[in-house]
Order: C-alpha cells, then structure tokens, then sequence
C-alpha cells in the first residue's frame, strides 16, 4: 500500500500584501490552494501569478483573480503584458461573502488557468502563458484591516501514482476530515461497464464512500458498507458525466455534513455522511474498467 503525501510549500498567516516565490516549475496539473477570510470593510482581493517581482518596469501577470464586492459584486480575471492589461474575463457568480473563510483552488493547465472554489464548482477560467512565470511570484493583495485577513498558500506538485495497476489501493497522507480532498485522474476504457471509487476505513474495512459511475446503465450509485452490509443505493443525478474513452478529472471533497463530487470542473453531487467518525477513514480504493492516471489527497 502506498502513501499520498505531496502537500509542500505551505506560508500560515502571511502578512498581506505578500508576495513570495513558488520554488518548483508550475506544471499543466499543478495545483495551487489559497484559504483565507474576507475581512468585513474589504473592497476586493487579489491573486496575482507573475512572471517575477519587479515593480518598474512592473512584471508581466500571467494570471489576475480579482473578486470585487463594491457595486459590480464580480470576479475580474485578466492577465498584463508589457504593462498593459488584456481584455477582461468577469463573472456575476460570486462565492466570495465578507466575514467568511473561503478555499481557492488554481489548476494549472497546458494553454489556462482553471479555478474551482471549495466543493468543485467552477469559478472563471483564464488563458495565460506559464512559462514565463519565473520566478514563479504568487502576489496577494486585499484592501481591509490586515490582521483580520488570513491566507494560506499551498502548492501540490503534480505526482503520478506509484503503481497505475488496478485494483488501487493507498493510505491517505492524513485522515479525512472536513477541507480534506482528494482527486483521480484518469481515462475511461472504449468498452468500459463502470468503475468504483471507494474511501474507507482500513482498520474497520467499512466502506464510508462508495462511488460506482455504472456507464452500461448510465447510473451514478453511491452507497456505504457498514457493519458488514450495503445501505440504501443513491442514484439520483442531473447528468451522467461519464463517457467510454473520455479523460476525467474526479475531485471528492469533504464537508462538515456531506462529500461533494466534482467530475471535470463541474459539481455532480452530494452525499451525506453515514460514517461519522470521519478521523477514522484513511484509505483510498479504486478498481474498474478505468486507466488510472493520477491521484492527489490533501
């Protein structure tokens, strides 16, 4: 059994504006998490990837994620050449509230930047050359008394599983608990029936999340093992986000009464928690008719 253990890079309650390096190369994969709180007289905030820190001439941004609570109440991405500003990206979604902790999760991808808030639902995405972000500068900035703002900047490196070979089986870094994610990356078979995804305990062998995307019916079942015996079937689902051959990106995240499901950037479901003693579920199982590409936990 193999360990997930890739959370590096971690700054606790930086002082804002803060700007620092992100030491590795950012990768297509790569993920950024930001976790904080909107201060009550904020305006706006920012994040800001660079392409370095200087001031004058000012650096290049690959990448600006701005929400705005004045007036517009929007999220404004864009990205600065040459010190001048590209064509703004905005969204009327706001996730953001003044006087409540948020989870920004930045996914870096081969020709955009793809932003998820906490539980998958997809947030603006941005075009931006990542290349040029050297020295890779991560630059926040939030109007509002500063020591009410807290900011958390982790960087999760990009790693493949040990061992692709199915059936899959790994102890999480640390047990699950509420802001705990995990995320699987693969490819379904041509020929696939389904696959099943399951989270449980392994002292107890309980089964406290059981994902089975069943392609040959076009069904979404979830379900828990307790106690030596299945539960009741959930099966209820807008759309079946399955195909046989598609590439997916599955995120499972876990909250204080339910796991959310996120599959490709966009929200499937929500599943209440029959296992409560979430400290006690440490393992990660996956098998079916899937080429498992990748698997993160943080």
């Amino acid at each position: 059994m193999m360990s997930l253990n890739n959370l590096q890079n971690v700054i606790y309650n930086p002082v804002i504006p803060y700007v620092g390096t992100i030491s590795e190369q950012l990768e297509p994969g790569t993920l950024i998490v930001l976790r904080g709180h909107v201060p009550s007289d904020s305006d706006r905030f920012q994040v800001d990837l660079q392409c370095g820190s200087s001031v004058k001439p000012r650096a290049d941004v690959a990448f600006h994620f701005n929400p705005r609570f004045k007036r517009a109440n929007c999220i404004v991405c864009n990205t600065l050449r040459n010190e001048k500003w590209g064509w703004e990206e905005i969204t009327y979604d706001m996730p953001f509230k003044k006087e409540k902790s948020f989870e920004i999760v930045i996914m870096v991808l081969k020709e955009k930047f793809q932003v998820q808030k906490s539980g998958g639902s997809q947030l603006p995405s941005n075009r931006g050359d990542i290349s040029k972000i050297v020295p890779r500068t991560v630059y926040t900035k939030s109007k509002g008394s500063p020591p009410n703002h807290t900011l958390t900047c982790a960087k999760i490196l990009p790693t493949n599983c040990l061992s692709k070979t199915l059936p899959f089986v790994a102890r999480l870094n640390s047990s699950m608990g509420p802001g705990r994610t995990v995320v699987i990356k693969g490819e379904v078979n041509t020929n696939a029936k389904g696959f099943n995804v399951d989270l449980l305990s392994g002292k107890s062998k309980d089964i406290a999340l059981h994902l089975n995307p069943r392609l040959n019916v076009k069904a979404f079942v979830r379900n828990s093992f307790l106690q030596e015996a299945w539960g009741e079937e959930e099966r209820n689902i807008t759309c079946f986000p399955f195909s046989p051959g598609m590439y997916f990106e599955m995120i499972i995240y876990c909250d204080v009464r339910e796991f959310k499901v996120a599959v490709n950037g966009v929200h499937s479901l929500e599943y209440k928690h029959r296992f409560k003693e979430l400290s006690k579920i440490d393992t990660l199982e996956i098998d079916g008719d899937i080429h498992l590409l990748e698997v993160r936990s943080w």
